[in-house]
């Protein structure tokens, strides 16, 4: 599979989804001496995987000042995508590389959909409350289901068979979530996460 055009770190590209979202999560905890050094070498790998197909940003979860645990979620498309990357020559390489500068072998998980929004996996990353949740979840959703309906709305005057109840629901519903998830969900917890995690 060739690599896709670059995107800058937190950034998604546009691509087609062919299935849910996989979102790779990584945990590093890195020598305190090592800690410039890291931040170059992680700006590198976060070029090179976005060069990969289906990627759709990353999100970087520094540690305080004191601190040495980063976590670091790069999403894809799909999960095939998201396996090419992570079992990549070119991921090998660089992990190989950046070993010396970490106290201890990474920690890896992979996760689908919606899990990711709002849950950091480490026990010490603050987690936003639920309210501010909720309140962000609700904001999104709102205007997409006044909308979307009225976008499918000339389609239906054409097919009467897709205005059948349930069927038009489910339509509206695969469109609101499609959006939710891909499109609109990431673009705004970018924008809110300082306020998120406050």
């Amino acid at each position: 599979m060739a690599p896709c055009h670059s995107s800058v770190e937190g950034s998604p590209m546009t691509e087609t989804p062919s299935g849910a979202s996989v979102t790779i999560r990584i945990q590093h905890r890195v020598r305190p001496e090592a800690r410039d050094h890291y931040e170059g070498w992680l700006r590198r790998i976060i070029e090179v995987a976005g060069r990969y197909c289906g990627h759709q940003g990353v999100h970087v979860l520094r540690p305080t000042a004191d601190g040495c645990d980063y976590e670091i979620a790069v999403r894809f498309a799909s999960e095939e995508q998201a396996d090419h990357w992570r079992h990549s020559d070119e991921r090998r390489r660089l992990l190989d590389e950046i070993l010396p500068s970490l106290q201890r072998k990474e920690t890896v998980e992979i996760h689908s959909g919606i899990d990711y929004w709002f849950t950091p996996s480490t026990s010490k990353a603050k987690q936003p409350v639920r309210w501010k949740q909720w309140l962000v979840t609700t904001a999104v959703i709102w205007p997409l289901i006044m909308l979307v309906p009225l976008f499918w709305q000339p389609l239906f005057a054409v097919q009467p068979v897709l205005a059948t109840w349930g069927i038009r629901h489910g339509l509206i519903a695969a469109t609101v979530v499609a959006l939710v998830i891909y499109v609109v969900m990431p673009r705004v917890v970018r924008l809110v996460a300082r306020w998120m995690f406050e």
